[in-house]
């Protein structure tokens, strides 16, 4: 390792869901781990030797909570910074090419130019984000079971059903007012949050879609449908764009 006390050490970290690409600026290391507990670890302890001035890495809003949580409570100096700033910074030097290689060296690049402040981040509010989304999407789970069950059984037993069904849309709405507080407290998320809610159709949080059509080529139409708009919602959280029906 090449130290030095008179540079600046930006390290750059691309996310994805399974791994965890990083980029050491100015000293050229590149290593990838595994995005889960114990590559987590490997990455800690990969990084603290550097002494970074700051790691960087994009705000997703999920895939990079656990390594941001457990850099923060390592006190490794975390910068969580938007997509498009980075895009933009990289198209400004001349970037075209995308690998996860690249956006790493790019994400360090723009710590190193831009010098952005420390994120200001609470690792039990991005925990409890995540736990909420967990017992949200539980909840949706148990009052789809809930309404499937009121088609097929007896109206005699149906009030016990509703009222069930009431109850767990009740703690799904409580929940989601829980979301918006905690995704308020984090400007990263709010702004990516915007973005998305910008597509018409699209709530703050993704609902989960039950495929009711029963014959096939109905249930491959929606696949496909339901495919597209992933696509597109990717592609406006990588550039930091907004929905924009004339494109689709």
């Amino acid at each position: 390792m090449n130290d030095t006390n008179t540079q600046e050490v930006n390290i750059g970290i691309d996310t994805s869901t399974t791994q965890l690409d990083i980029f050491i600026r100015p000293h050229g290391h590149f290593e990838s781990f595994e995005n889960n507990t114990q590559g987590i670890q490997k990455a800690i302890t990969y990084i603290r030797p550097f002494n970074p001035t700051r790691v960087l890495i994009e705000a997703t809003g999920r895939l990079e909570i656990d390594f941001v949580c457990a850099a923060s409570q390592a006190q490794l100096p975390v910068v969580v910074c938007k997509a498009v700033n980075v895009r933009q910074f990289a198209r400004a030097t001349g970037r075209a090419a995308k690998t996860d290689k690249l956006d790493a060296q790019d994400i360090a690049h723009f710590g190193e130019a831009l010098k952005p402040a420390l994120t200001a981040l609470k690792p039990e509010n991005m925990r409890l984000v995540s736990d909420l989304l967990t017992v949200r999407s539980q909840l949706l789970t148990m009052s789809t079971m809930q309404k499937n069950t009121v088609q097929y059984m007896p109206k005699s037993v149906h009030t016990p059903i509703k009222n069930r069904l009431k109850a767990l849309q009740k703690e799904v709405a409580s929940i989601e007012k829980k979301l918006d507080k905690e995704i308020a407290k984090i400007p990263e998320w709010q702004a990516k949050l915007d973005q998305l809610t910008s597509v018409k159709g699209v709530g703050k949080v993704v609902a989960y879609t039950q495929l009711i059509a029963k014959s096939k080529p109905k249930k491959v139409a929606l696949v496909a449908c339901m495919r597209k708009l992933i696509v597109i919602l990717n592609t406006m959280v990588r550039d930091g764009t907004h929905w924009d029906a004339t494109r689709v």
